[in-house]
């Protein structure tokens, strides 16, 4: 792969290096080349896609405000639901400038949800190669500081084999982003099995990320609490809901060798991954199916380091090891907080860990997770080049 040249850092605010706690452990998170693995944009051509739509998903304007409409319970009545959007939801400027205010070097972007889940699979394979070209000519364009994930179009088996060849092709684009939805049915469905085989061969690894939570908005009390519930709760356990039918359906036991990046640190799977082998474990209908625990498949994923407080962090750590988690922000949303992870991070070595690994993360291991474990998990050896600190 061509050698790109690497990102080009612009003085002012520096978060991480204005850390009062200048440990080893702080120090490192400060001086570590940071990239952002979650971190998403809706495209130009996307944008202009959902202004034109009168049914959800769609853009529309209220009182002089844009608003993405993308929930069934955001289309209320007289307009004014959805969450209000500005520039840096899809300017590429102004995402730069966000990260140049937090230090991050490189970021490799992702169509937010919900991609094009929506639309049936004929309507959806022109969108996404459309998508998919706009995706890799931002990252050409940004002087070493963006890789791409590429979208798909999900209801077409068909049309998401073809665009894995392009992403595979790509100099730019590291992997595909997906929801948990699939054609209808879950991402245990067999029907899916042509692409986990095309994906494996090809090595192309899949970012995957909620968007129709578990238990509805009702469940939630939507009207008292809006979704502050629906996305803490729901979210998560839509991610852990999916991928725990991938693994007792023997998904990654039928291909080895699929990759998956789990986003908010996997939902709360690092936590609960011993209660689902003990509950896989008494019950008859999946005796015999896997010929390893449910959590060592688990421990073969990826997972973000989305998670916003030092506990998390730890047992995130705990359960999957600091090989296999990557610095993320969530950006733009407003739930983006650099500062959380950084700050978690340092705060990791207050809170113990099993096995005798001692009480805190090493420099090394935030070094693996601020920026090497992202540079060789998506294949950015020779294609990233980290800048020199100020």
């Amino acid at each position: 792969v061509e050698q790109v040249e690497g990102p080009l850092l612009r003085k002012g605010a520096s978060i991480r290096r204005d850390m009062a706690d200048q440990t080893e452990l702080a120090k490192a998170v400060s001086d570590n080349q940071v990239i952002d693995v979650h971190t998403h944009v809706y495209l130009p051509k996307y944008m202009e896609m959902m202004k034109g739509r009168t049914e959800l998903p769609f853009v529309r304007t209220y009182d002089g405000q844009e608003r993405l409409v993308i929930l069934p319970e955001e289309d209320v009545e007289g307009g004014a639901g959805g969450r209000p959007i500005h520039q840096h939801y899809w300017d590429v400027n102004e995402k730069l400038a966000w990260m140049d205010t937090h230090r991050i070097d490189a970021a490799v972007i992702s169509l937010a949800n919900p991609w094009l889940d929506f639309m049936n699979g004929e309507e959806a394979i022109p969108v996404a190669r459309e998508l998919n070209v706009e995706m890799d000519d931002i990252c050409a364009n940004s002087n070493g500081r963006f890789f791409g994930f590429g979208c798909l179009p999900s209801m077409s088996v068909e049309g998401c084999l073809t665009e894995l060849d392009r992403v595979a092709e790509s100099k730019y684009l590291r992997g595909c982003i997906i929801g948990s939805n699939g054609l209808g049915k879950g991402l245990d469905d067999p029907a899916l099995d042509a692409i986990w085989r095309k994906a494996s061969d090809l090595n192309i690894p899949f970012f995957l990320h909620p968007h129709y939570g578990i238990g509805g908005n009702d469940l939630f009390s939507g009207d008292k609490y809006g979704h502050s519930l629906f996305l803490s709760h729901g979210f998560p356990f839509e991610t852990c809901t999916a991928v725990s039918k991938m693994v007792l359906s023997g998904v990654f036991e039928k291909f080895p060798k699929l990759q998956f990046l789990l986003a908010h640190s996997g939902g709360v799977l690092p936590f609960l991954a011993g209660r689902i082998d003990g509950c896989a474990l008494d019950d008859p209908k999946l005796a015999g199916r896997l010929p390893k625990k449910p959590s060592e498949y688990l421990q073969n994923l990826y997972y973000d380091a989305v998670n916003y407080h030092a506990p998390a962090m730890t047992c995130t750590a705990d359960f999957v090891g600091t090989d296999r988690m990557m610095f993320g922000t969530d950006h733009p949303f407003s739930i983006a907080d650099p500062q959380q992870n950084y700050t978690a991070m340092g705060e990791a070595e207050k809170h113990p860990r099993r096995g005798g690994l001692g009480g805190q993360l090493t420099a090394e291991e935030v070094t693996k997770i601020c920026s090497a474990n992202a540079v060789r998990f998506l294949g950015l050896d020779g294609a990233y080049k980290a800048p020199s600190k100020p």
